[in-house]
């Protein structure tokens, strides 16, 4: 693996741990019931996972025009944290969309 290659796995190495951080963070401020946040902390990591898919999509054009990426363990590694990232913000978004309906419950039944 070239260094170029290993700045491209470095990149999704941290787009994609960055945005399941961020995706936490959205979780935890949804609990709080600061949902502002918790939908700042959502973009953010959508904005995370957008660095990582311009990394792959470098990636897959040079794969394209015919320039080989070796797969290494390094690779797959940071694809790996990328498709996490992925699955736990998708998760994210509907535990803050519960967090919020229950809280809405909760306002309604308060006002009964």
């Amino acid at each position: 693996m070239d260094e170029q290659q290993q700045l491209v796995v470095m990149q999704l190495i941290m787009a994609g741990g960055n945005a399941k951080n961020a995706a936490f963070e959205a979780i935890r401020a949804a609990k709080t019931g600061d949902f502002k946040q918790a939908k700042a902390k959502l973009k953010e990591a959508d904005h995370f996972l957008a660095e990582a898919h311009q990394a792959q999509t470098g990636m897959l054009t040079a794969e394209a025009n015919g320039d080989h990426q070796a797969v290494s363990l390094l690779m797959v590694h940071g694809q790996d944290h990328v498709m996490t990232a992925i699955t736990f913000r998708d998760l994210a978004g509907e535990i803050v969309a519960l967090y919020e309906r229950l809280g809405e419950a909760s306002k309604q039944d308060n006002l009964a």
